[in-house]
């Protein structure tokens, strides 16, 4: 935008226009990445401490003070970029302590189906910027840019005053003593009388693991590498968190405007509205797929989708691209078009949710707010990453830069294949208890914990032990 490159920017003597280099631009993108990373690791300690409503209500504060600070910013962008960092701090703790309440407050057979909703809602908040700035782009004076900043305080005050409405999450108010609350919410949020058999079930079912807890001494941070199978668990979290950003969606989503100008297309604003919009209509499709499919299959069959994008990505950009006038070859510069939209398609209805899903499935009660956090910040320190040096490397390696991407893809489909079991229509304790039993990944999915429990003749408080 012209008021903000004016404002921020660097004068291009040789072109009459104002640049970003790209030091400039990877730190103004990144610092908010960097500020999510931080806000993911304090995380925890805010929702163990507040309880996840008001942790959500905090970190919505932080992000309005944040939007205060980029909106008010005149000619400085460093000022911009530090609003963006302090925007990072809620939005990161949010990317923690949202799912955490979600998965804990959510009935078994629709948890991924909730979980998925958060994923859904992101897809639509990247559609509505994209529309909102197509329509402000080419306003004169700083309206062109201060009001797609400025209506992100709306959504903050939604998400911060909302959530006041909303009970507490029974697993972590039953962890402070209060059982009943606990159980009016889970009947409340099931549709279901206080003392149906099935509320009753997850009530025992929390009390089980709140006492397995209580037996042993208070929780440090570093027993989430050294309890029970948590070394196991954290790092599958970290490695699956970090693979969500290496799959290469946010590539797309940082730099699309900049990717698309250079095939020679005319009004990129368009095509990001176009890749919005893939996304968006795909994550309604992943709602299906995490209804009705696995969370191993989607997952492997999603990596491998994106793989294939990504190769046929490269190399056609590098091969068949005019790289000084894109113009002259249109079709090649359709093809990415395509292509691009395909891996959007796979992300959408695969990694982009699923792996919010697994990661809030993946840990007991003792230890989730923690663990969630370090993978969290997992997520957060790649997407840091690859915001700040993609500019750098695509300068130097072009449209190669995709085969980086596949290869991550090609890693994602071995560790899910032989260290993610299968938690579809399980409770949080089940699943628990399936990593506490080094059940076998590749065949989870027709693992029954009552016959495992009888074959191996196990009680609870062995396997405990």
């Amino acid at each position: 935008m012209e008021d903000f490159g004016s404002r921020f920017g660097e004068y291009n003597a040789d072109t009459g226009k104002y640049d970003f280099s790209a030091s400039r631009q990877g730190t103004i993108v990144g610092l908010l990445p960097a500020g999510c990373l931080f806000g993911s690791l304090i995380a925890g300690n805010i929702a163990e401490t507040l309880g996840r409503r008001l942790a959500i209500c905090v970190s919505a504060l932080f992000c309005c003070i944040g939007n205060a600070i980029e909106i008010s910013a005149s000619s400085s962008w460093v000022q911009f970029a530090l609003g963006r960092f302090v925007s990072g701090l809620g939005i990161g703790a949010l990317s923690v302590v949202v799912p955490m309440y979600q998965s804990e407050s959510s009935p078994i057979k629709i948890r991924a189906l909730l979980i998925s909703f958060y994923q859904l809602f992101i897809t639509l908040g990247i559609l509505i910027a994209n529309l909102i700035t197509f329509g402000t782009h080419n306003m004169e004076g700083s309206a062109s840019w201060r009001i797609p900043n400025g209506l992100a305080f709306a959504w903050s005050l939604i998400l911060g005053g909302g959530i006041l409405l909303l009970p507490e999450s029974p697993r972590f108010a039953y962890g402070k003593g209060r059982e009943e609350e606990a159980r009016r919410t889970i009947a409340g949020l099931a549709g279901l009388d206080e003392n149906a058999p099935s509320v009753n079930q997850q009530i025992d079912e929390i009390r089980a693991k709140c006492e397995e807890a209580a037996a042993g001494a208070t929780t440090r941070w570093y027993e989430i590498f050294t309890g029970p199978r948590m070394f196991y668990r954290t790092m599958l979290g970290v490695v699956l968190q970090a693979g969500q950003q290496l799959t290469g969606a946010n590539f797309f989503f940082y730099y699309g405007t900049t990717i698309f100008r250079a095939t020679g297309l005319s009004d990129s604003y368009v095509t990001q509205i176009i890749l919005g919009a893939v996304n968006v209509a795909c994550t309604f499709g992943a709602l299906v797929v995490v209804k009705k499919c696995g969370r191993r299959n989607a997952l492997i069959v999603g990596a491998i989708w994106m793989m294939v994008c990504f190769l046929i990505y490269s190399f056609i950009g590098k091969y068949k691209l005019d790289p000084v006038n894109p113009a002259n070859t249109p079709t090649a510069g359709n093809i990415l078009i395509v292509f691009s939209c395909l891996f959007i398609a796979a992300f959408a209805t695969t990694w982009g949710p699923l792996v919010w899903t697994v990661v809030a499935e993946l840990y007991p009660a003792k230890y989730r707010a923690p663990a969630m956090a370090v993978a969290t910040a997992s997520n957060w320190f790649w997407n840091f990453m690859l915001s700040f040096f993609t500019r750098f490397i695509t300068d130097a390696i072009g449209y190669f830069y995709g085969l980086v991407f596949a290869g991550c893809c090609l890693a994602l489909v071995l560790i899910v294949f032989f260290f993610v079991i299968e938690s579809k229509d399980r409770s949080l304790e089940e699943i628990d208890t399936m990593y506490l039993m080094h059940v076998n990944p590749v065949t989870s999915a027709k693992w029954d914990e009552k016959r495992a429990m009888s074959e191996s003749g196990h009680s609870d408080e062995h396997i405990d032990a």
